[in-house]
């Protein structure tokens, strides 16, 4: 089985999202911050459903609109781990750093 792997930044992402969230007083943020994690198991079972981007990377879109986020991984087939190496909302421009 795949396993999933989450970069260190990933933390600051969710609390940066999560902020965001609360400016806008989004109702349940500790729901909507699960749903997105919960659809990172999903990389498990098929690691290539991502759309490919540059340098090897992959994107999953995570939900729609005002709820829609995208997660940037990386497949390893030899070590069949898939590292989840930032996220951010649809609507933000693009990852940060």
């Amino acid at each position: 089985m795949t396993r999933l792997r989450l970069a260190a930044r990933i933390q600051y992402d969710v609390e940066r999202i999560a902020e965001h969230l609360r400016q806008h007083e989004v109702a349940d943020i500790g729901a909507r911050v699960a749903e997105m994690l919960g659809a990172l198991q999903l990389l498990v079972q098929h690691p290539l459903i991502g759309r490919p981007v540059a340098d090897g990377l992959r994107e999953l879109v995570i939900g729609k609109g005002s709820h829609g986020y995208v997660a940037r991984y990386r497949y390893d087939p030899v070590k069949d781990e898939v590292r989840v190496a930032a996220l951010r909302s649809q609507r933000e421009a693009g990852f940060r750093g």
